[in-house]
């Protein structure tokens, strides 16, 4: 492995901007390793990104579980040697008024949006101290920018994932870079998870503008290949026919 080559472990890898983010780093060269709990899709990716000449292995992964989590990064650690970047992509996207309080739904979104993102910081930054060097990359969204009705408990999850970010940086300032991909809206399942009739039609005309993953994946592969005495800390990216 040169030293342009990474290992990249990616959460949430099965499908939308996980699945377009190991698709291209794996092309950029890099090894990667990739977590989801559809491990039928995993197989597929995995094999897709090998028979082209890439590196790519995989691992079921609940990021709800500290445990899993864990077991993930020293799962990568075992095949590859390392673990240089960790791309905390899983999330959930359940959008609907307060009123409706979908209680159970906000659970989903803390424990995975937020708890999931740090399980992976937990897991992985004792690994990169000890090397001396690393890169989390977490997914935030431009709800961490801004609050919209029926995202209320969505937003929050999202500026958490950007303030534990901030904290991360300063804390672990000229070891561990770290780095926040706010997309806008983006081709991805996370509509799939709306179950409020109302949010779920709004969603549909909000869509109509949609980011290709590609185009998260690209922003991602760019924070990751600036030379390591660069640290890009937060990059929004939009539609550019979009007001939000």
């Amino acid at each position: 492995m040169t030293e342009h080559e990474k290992v990249v472990l990616i959460t949430g890898a099965s499908s939308g901007i996980g699945e377009a983010t190991a698709r291209r780093l794996a092309a950029d060269g890099h090894r990667v390793f990739l977590g989801a709990r559809r491990t039928d899709r995993l197989e597929t990716l995995a094999h897709h990104i090998t028979s082209g000449g890439g590196t790519a292995a995989f691992q079921r992964l609940d990021v709800t579980s500290a445990e899993d989590m864990r077991s993930f990064v020293a799962a990568a650690r075992e095949e590859y040697g390392r673990v240089d970047v960790l791309v905390n992509n899983a999330g959930v996207m359940p959008l609907s008024p307060l009123e409706a309080l979908r209680v159970d739904e906000w659970d989903r979104m803390l424990d995975v949006n937020v708890r999931g993102v740090l399980h992976g910081i937990a897991a992985a930054l004792p690994v990169m101290k000890a090397q001396g060097t690393g890169h989390i990359v977490n997914v935030a969204s431009v709800g961490a920018y801004e609050v919209v009705p029926t995202a209320a408990v969505y937003c929050a999850t999202k500026f958490a994932v950007r303030a534990i970010s901030e904290g991360l940086r300063q804390e672990s300032a000229g070891g561990i870079r770290v780095s926040v991909i706010s997309p806008g809206v983006t081709e991805s399942e996370l509509p799939d998870s709306i179950t409020d009739p109302a949010a779920r039609e709004a969603m549909k005309a909000y869509r109509a503008v949609a980011l290709p993953a590609a185009a998260v994946a690209d922003t991602i592969a760019f924070a990751v290949s600036r030379p390591p005495e660069v640290d890009v800390n937060e990059l929004v990216v939009r539609p550019a026919a979009s007001a939000q």
